[in-house]
Order: structure tokens, then C-alpha cells, then sequence
């Protein structure tokens, strides 16, 4: 006899499981995230403002920058009358962390959740889909970018929010991507990093270069 697993029930074993070991997704990364511990910290950094100049060429349709090192979301408008800053949930190891630049292609208010399909391959139990609402794990708001199957998303789960603690996707407090959602558009820029740039430092002197920066784990790129 086949027994379905009903959302919560899904979701409390699934959150069981990825909190044993992390589950990298091949295929990519619709949201399932893991359970909180206490071997899983908050971020205790001190989030700054920044200029959007060093990553970005232009402003055209607003610009998202996420640094992964910090867990922070930077939003700029096309106008530079709006600047936000908000905490994010960010991947779980740098197996499900995909860095670069990439952009919105779609926004969803109220979105679905389904398995990819190598998660359904892995747990055919699964259910395959799950309706808008509060056991949804993508929270009220979803910004889907040009990698399949990775979003900016909302959670329901507020303990995530500043920890290692989804399977690839970033995630906000509900308000927050609510908030996110009303600003960014279609084709808004998006940068993913694993540290903010730093001045280049030659000498005795500091030295700003626009073609030559030190990302924060001490690699440098240009631009």
C-alpha cells in the first residue's frame, strides 16, 4: 500500500533529512531548506551601506547584489533614489552556491513549489507540488532569475533568515521580498559574490583602481 505524505509531513521530513547532510541538487535548486541548529550560526557581521559603482556598470532597471559572505541583500533603483539593505538566508555549503551575474525573469506573488526533477528521482514520495500558502517553503514572494530553478524568495521559517541554511536559493523575511518585489522588474540586474570589494593595496599607500579590486578572500578581478 503507497502512503502520501501530507505537506507538513513532507516538509518535517524533509527538513530532518537535508539538517543529517547537505543534499546537492544537480539539476539545480527549487527551495528546500534545512533544519535549524544549533551547529548552524547566525550571521554576526555588521551589515554596511555601499556604493554600487564597483559592481555594477550602469543602474539600468535597478540592481540586486547579494554577497554571500555576509548574507546580505543590496538593492539599488535605476534612479539611486532608493537604496535598501536587507539579511538574507543564503546556501548551506559552496557546493549549492552559485555565484555570477544573472537577472529577474520573472516575479511571482503567492508561488508554488515542485521538486526538480532529480529530487523526485531521489524521493519519489515527495509530493509534486505544493500550493501557495504557509507551509509553502518560498514564503509569500518569489523572483525568479535566468538560472534555472534558483530564486530570490520569501520564507515563512523567520529562525533561517542570517544563517547557512537553504539548498542554493536566497531567502528573506516575508515583508522584506514583499517590499523587494514592489522595486525590482524584469530584467533588474542581479550579482551574486562571495565577498565585498575592497580597495587594491600597493605599498604603504591604498590605491582605488576602476579596473583592479581585491575581493575580500584575497582574489582579485577587474572589471
Amino acid at each position: 500500500m503507497t502512503k502520501t505524505l501530507s505537506r507538513r509531513g513532507f516538509l518535517a521530513a524533509s527538513a530532518a533529512m537535508v539538517g543529517t547532510t547537505a543534499v546537492a541538487q544537480t539539476a539545480g535548486s527549487t527551495e528546500l531548506e534545512a533544519d535549524i541548529s544549533a551547529a548552524v550560526k547566525r550571521n554576526v557581521a555588521s551589515f554596511r551601506s555601499l556604493d554600487w559603482q564597483p559592481y555594477f556598470s550602469n543602474l539600468n532597471k535597478g540592481a540586486v547584489l547579494i554577497d554571500i559572505q555576509s548574507r546580505a541583500l543590496h538593492f539599488w533603483s535605476e534612479d539611486e533614489a532608493i537604496y535598501k539593505l536587507f539579511p538574507t538566508s543564503v546556501p548551506l555549503s559552496e557546493e549549492l552556491t552559485r555565484t555570477g551575474r544573472t537577472s529577474i525573469t520573472r516575479k511571482v506573488e503567492g508561488p508554488s513549489w515542485a521538486p526538480t526533477p532529480s529530487m523526485k528521482i531521489r524521493n519519489p514520495e515527495w509530493p509534486d507540488f505544493i500550493g501557495p500558502g504557509p507551509d509553502n517553503p518560498l514564503g509569500t514572494h518569489a523572483l525568479h532569475l535566468t538560472w534555472q530553478y534558483y530564486r530570490i524568495h520569501g520564507t515563512h521559517d523567520t529562525r533561517k533568515i542570517g544563517r547557512r541554511s537553504s539548498n542554493g536559493c536566497i531567502g528573506l523575511y516575508n515583508e522584506q521580498i514583499a517590499e523587494l518585489y514592489a522595486l525590482t522588474q524584469v530584467g533588474t540586474q542581479v550579482l551574486l559574490i562571495l565577498g565585498l570589494i575592497k580597495p587594491f593595496k600597493k605599498g604603504a599607500h591604498q590605491m582605488m583602481r576602476p579596473s583592479l579590486f581585491e575581493w575580500s578572500d584575497g582574489w582579485f578581478c577587474g572589471w
